[in-house]
């Protein structure tokens, strides 16, 4: 009788198993297929643990969180990891942190994103990423921290990004950027963090606060004395040249003149 009754206080105070979820698996096997691992730091990502990654909030896999089966953290920061970002990404639907950091990875930022709309923490810095920066990332409405560092991201930033009011974190610097900062992140109002002009620093084509202004694009010294020594010139010339005309006039004029007043004189 007591074993039963052990068994059964078992049964009912321990939580029951976590069932794997295939959009993990679907988001982690396609993740691993689009990342190259030179150092061959990931040894555990292969397929068995794919399909059941977690049991509880315990991972088999390094770099992973779990909570409740279900991954919700991927940490996979300065491994040297090559290749790119896998649109697949947006099926890890509980993923709230998202760190890539200080690796070799190239592509774009996938627009897919902005199906994980429980991420808080999106750290993508210090990579070799290229093209825009998506402005679908304005979908997931809980991002905290946006950290694009360090890569060679071209292209405006977003006026979009500006509405994620829980936005605390947001360093863009040391990319390819270009055209005006919205004055949504680069002027907030109200009680919303406010971001400096680090976060912005080594865009050359970047501008407005905390940046200076866009540079006039006005003609060189050299080039305005130049025109002005030149329209100088001409103007002298065509001054000399009107008085010669007006001088030759006047002469032809007196010409006719004196010839008029020698024909009314009677000869002798």
């Amino acid at each position: 009788m007591g074993f039963w009754l052990v068994l059964l206080f078992t049964l009912l105070t321990c939580p029951p198993l976590s069932k794997s979820d295939p959009s993990d698996e679907a988001c982690l096997t396609h993740l691993s297929q689009s990342l190259k691992d030179p150092a061959n730091l990931l040894q555990n990502w292969t397929r068995s643990n794919f399909a059941s990654p977690c049991s509880g909030f315990t991972s088999y896999l390094p770099g992973a969180t779990c909570n409740n089966g279900r991954i919700y953290k991927l940490s996979l920061t300065s491994l040297s990891l090559q290749g790119s970002l896998s649109p697949y990404l947006a099926n890890c639907t509980n993923l709230q942190s998202l760190d890539l950091s200080s690796n070799q990875i190239t592509g774009p930022i996938p627009a897919d994103l902005q199906s994980l709309v429980n991420l808080a923490v999106l750290n993508l810095s210090s990579n070799r990423l290229e093209g825009e920066i998506p402005p679908q990332l304005a979908m997931c409405a809980y991002l905290n921290v946006i950290d694009l560092h360090d890569n060679f991201l071209s292209g405006q930033i977003p006026q979009q990004l500006g509405l994620l009011v829980r936005l605390s974190a947001f360093d863009v610097s040391n990319n390819k950027l270009s055209g005006p900062i919205p004055a949504s992140l680069g002027n907030r109002s109200g009680n919303l963090p406010r971001f400096n002009a680090t976060s912005f620093e080594g865009n050359k084509d970047l501008y407005g606060y905390p940046l200076p202004p866009m540079k006039a694009k006005g003609l060189s010294v050299l080039a305005i004395v130049g025109i002005g020594l030149g329209s100088g010139f001409a103007s002298l010339v065509l001054s000399f040249t009107g008085v010669c005309i007006w001088l030759k006039v006047t002469e032809q004029k007196m010409a006719l003149e004196e010839g008029k007043i020698s024909s009314l004189m009677p000869d002798y």
